[in-house]
């Protein structure tokens, strides 16, 4: 198998212990199948830091942000330049951590900045066990607040998709780069029941569920629907290969999205791209 080829399987998986369960429920117990569904949803998988991030906790101050919108604490990473007044913030994706985006960390630090991070409700050593990216948004609002203000912010997958939605909320910032972000939220939903491997008709019901328990409308947190709110200059990114959240999206976001500047790689997958010194340099001269 190629390396684009490992690329274009999911990264993340759903255990197959889960969709056996899954598949039974469809069967026997739809209406258990559904609270079961839901509840996987937004309950992220804390995956084991790998070794190569470790560098980024030794060099991080540590801290814990209250977010009064949700009542948690969340884990807040201070990594280098601690008297840096250039800052800049980084947003991880679902079942990932502050220090995900370390090697950007890095090369950022190298140029003077101060780089916030911080792991995601219910992510890493923040408090919670259940999640949605409403709390993603609420959270970069108040680390705002307590950490910022920031030159720049660079999310990645649901991360990218939170930014976005805190841009058009309010955050200020010179730049942003988006990096392999979501784009309509029921197509996330209908990605996540393909990967359950039950009925289709799953999709609108466990959009109805997630509604009528959060009082929202799902797409209007789509970013090509928050796009045209968004003014200042945007960096897209995102591979070919990426089956985590198609490319797809990124045309989509790219065409509703003023000004946006669109980089398309191939071979990276969904993660790799993060490590990559080509996309690096690509995000650090756009930011520059």
């Amino acid at each position: 198998m190629t390396s684009a080829e490992k690329n274009k399987q999911p990264s993340l998986q759903i255990p197959k212990a889960i969709v056996t369960t899954a598949k039974l429920l469809e069967k026997v117990a739809p209406s258990l199948l559904l609270k079961f569904a839901y509840k996987l949803f937004i309950t992220p998988i804390n995956y084991p830091t790998p070794e190569r991030e470790k560098d980024m906790i030794k060099n991080s101050v540590i801290e814990t942000c209250y977010i009064p919108a949700f009542k948690k604490k969340v884990a807040v990473y201070k990594y280098k330049n601690p008297d840096a007044l250039k800052k800049v913030l980084l947003v991880h994706g679902w079942s990932g951590r502050g220090t995900q985006l370390f090697s950007i960390a890095k090369e950022m630090a190298k140029l003077g900045y101060q780089v916030i991070s911080f792991d995601g409700p219910a992510h890493g050593k923040s408090e919670g066990k259940k999640s949605t990216m409403k709390e993603f948004i609420q959270t970069i609002q108040e680390v705002d607040k307590q950490y910022g203000p920031f030159e720049f912010v660079i999310g990645h997958s649901l991360g990218a998709m939170a930014v976005a939605n805190a841009l058009n909320e309010g955050l200020v910032v010179k730049k942003a780069v988006l990096i392999s972000g979501g784009d309509i939220v029921t197509d996330v939903i209908a990605d996540f029941v393909d990967h359950l491997k039950v009925d289709t008709s799953y999709n609108k019901k466990l959009q109805d569920k997630f509604e009528k328990e959060y009082q929202l409308k799902m797409n209007d947190y789509s970013v090509s629907a928050v796009a045209k709110n968004i003014t200042i200059p945007c960096l897209i990114i995102h591979d070919t290969t990426d089956t985590d959240v198609k490319v797809e999206a990124a045309y989509n976001i790219h065409k509703h999205l003023p000004g946006s500047e669109l980089v398309i790689t191939e071979g990276l997958g969904h993660r790799k791209i993060l490590g990559d010194k080509t996309v690096i340099q690509k995000i650090i001269s756009f930011l520059n």
